[in-house]
């Protein structure tokens, strides 16, 4: 419920930022501004000036007209009913904007984030009598095929059930009563610049299965991560995130398409309600969470629909479940935090961007983590940022700031793009600091040669790098046999283990057992290759054995094994064949 204050006087208007006089307020109070009743947050108090963010177009309105304070702080609704949704930066539902008004959304209008006369079926899982804490789990609601966990609020005190509640309730409705009289519904609402509450941060030891080999293969992401994507336009940021929000192991995604251009987030909007979830076959946006707000949109709501998009993850978080949040892309946050800032007249730090850019993206990234929640629950909230460099350079505020942050850095590369390189993520480049943390892990699940198979192909590309100078000098005739093979066996890893199609109903994803099977495969015939060239097998006849070239069929075929085990018996009997004739 809205406390209204004393009203103040629009003062000033430069864009976004307004500034009021008379008007009694603090730090982050929602405020209404104007006679249309404009959005804004309270940014900063000098004095008598209250200096406002509003969320909305301020064309047309002029100094004179009145501020009123709500004495509430910018809070997301949370509770049944998030799931499927489509919000923008201020959890307004455009579905319901869209029905109000069209296509065009008007000033000044509102919907509330939940909606309010949908019925939930709730099956309360405590009973009068017993005693319930803050964060605690008091009954469930089937949303959609997942189970949503209705919670005590975790800022409020717990207490003795007097009364809990069973069958159909609105959002709104009391579910439980308190013995000190206290009453909540199964909505609660959280301000989006406070971190929900957990009992303890834990150190992440679980990957987060992405099905996309150069990712789980090479450079890894836990559970509770952080990883950045920076590349340039065109470089495949949006198709990689969409690909992870697809086919990754977290049981909830949160997509922030935070200023990105109209038609990309148009795509997303219009495939994303239309795609499978490979684990259910129902639609995937039965798990998903869209938060869009494109470039043309204020700035002021681009800065604060990050914020919604992490507060609404760690909710689901709390209620024990794997949450993947996709940001794209944090580098049209911090325009609109650089806009803002210049309006404010603040100090510009390294290319105008505020002093405190950095600060910023420590506190999104730091709201990651694999957490024990205060319901008793283990859950996870992995935050992967699209950072969007101008003109690809990774040496400008954003990238550097956000790599001293985030453990695991996806580097796309606009030259893999141009060669037909997908995904185009440059592997000499990128890194990942899981990776010890993840070796137990990939021992007893995957294999207990995994993480020296991995260690194997990355010194092969590397060596490849440094060998590629001198062919590009004088031609790879020219380089030692066993060298020669060395540039054979990268080109096969490149070629069959990092490339992968997207849009191949077999190719798109790949686990963890395959994903094995075909590096070990390409090492089987790295060691035989040096083997036959030690025996005096001449290089040319090493690489044109015929069996190799059936491997990178197996990326396409379901049930691989026999096809693999065929191609590995050819390939061994090539190869005793070249070493007796040698």
């Amino acid at each position: 419920m809205e406390v209204k204050k004393k009203s103040g006087i629009l003062k000033r208007i430069a864009g976004p930022v307004v500034t009021a006089v008379n008007l009694d307020a603090h730090m982050y109070d929602v405020v209404k501004v104007g006679d249309e009743e404009l959005m804004g947050e309270v940014i900063k108090i000098d004095g008598d000036n209250v200096i406002i963010q509003v969320y909305e177009d301020t064309s047309g309105i002029k100094p004179g007209e009145p501020v009123t304070n709500t004495g509430l702080s910018l809070a997301v609704e949370l509770g049944p009913g998030l799931l499927t949704s489509i919000y923008d930066g201020i959890q307004r539902p455009l579905e319901v904007l869209v029905e109000k008004m069209g296509n065009f959304i008007e000033r000044g209008v509102t919907a509330p984030g939940l909606d309010r006369s949908k019925k939930w079926d709730f099956k309360p899982v405590v009973k009068a009598g017993d005693h319930v804490e803050p964060g605690q789990i008091i009954g469930e609601v089937q949303e959609t095929n997942k189970m949503h966990r209705v919670m005590i609020p975790p800022n409020v005190k717990g207490g003795i059930v007097k009364e809990i509640k069973s069958g159909s309730f609105a959002v709104d409705e009391t579910v439980i009563v308190l013995d000190d009289g206290s009453s909540y519904p199964m909505m609660q609402k959280w301000p989006v610049r406070v971190p929900r509450p957990v009992k303890e941060k834990k150190n992440p030891k679980i990957p987060l299965n992405t099905g996309q080999r150069i990712l789980d293969g090479l450079f890894p992401i836990a559970k509770g991560g952080t990883a950045a994507i920076p590349g340039p336009f065109g470089s495949g940021k949006t198709v990689t995130q969409q690909q992870l929000a697809k086919w990754s192991d977290a049981e909830i995604v949160v997509y922030i398409g935070c200023g990105e251009r109209g038609n990309e987030m148009t795509e997303v909007l219009t495939e994303f309600p239309h795609l499978d979830d490979p684990k259910t076959g129902k639609p995937l946006m039965e798990r998903t969470v869209l938060i869009a707000n494109t470039s043309n949109m204020p700035v002021a709501a681009r800065e604060a629909s990050v914020y919604t998009g992490i507060t609404i993850a760690e909710y689901f978080r709390d209620m024990g479940y794997d949450v993947s949040l996709m940001a794209d892309s944090t580098s049209r946050w911090a325009e609109a935090m650089r806009e803002i800032s210049s309006r404010l007249e603040e100090m510009p730090g390294e290319e105008g961007y505020p002093a405190y850019l950095a600060a910023r993206l420590s506190e999104f990234y730091e709201r990651a983590g694999l957490v024990d929640a205060l319901s008793g629950s283990q859950g996870s909230v992995s935050v992967i940022g699209a950072v969007s460099p101008p003109g690809g350079d990774f040496s400008e505020p954003v990238t550097q700031n956000t790599l001293r942050i985030v453990k695991v850095f996806w580097a796309l590369d606009a030259k893999l793009s141009q060669r037909r390189h997908f995904p185009a993520i440059n592997w000499l480049n990128s890194y990942s600091l899981y990776l010890d943390q993840l070796q137990d892990y990939y021992n007893e699940h995957v294999s207990p040669e995994w993480n020296k198979l991995r260690s194997w192909a990355m010194e092969v590309l590397q060596k490849e790098s440094e060998l590629q100078e001198i062919v590009q000098l004088v031609g790879s005739d020219a380089l030692p046999e066993s060298e020669q093979i060395t540039i054979e066996v990268a080109r096969m890893l490149r070629e069959i283990f990092l490339q992968q199609n997207a849009y191949d109903d077999v190719d798109t994803y790949c686990d963890m057992t395959k994903q094995f099977d075909i590096m070990k495969a390409i090492k089987v015939y790295a060691d035989s290759a040096y083997a036959a060239q030690a025996a005096g097998v001449a290089p040319a006849q090493i690489i044109s054995v015929k069996a190799k070239s059936d491997l990178p069929q197996i990326k396409f075929v379901r049930d691989y094994k026999p096809m693999l085990d065929q191609i590995l018996k050819g390939m061994e009997s090539e190869f005793t064949t070249l070493r007796a004739g040698a």
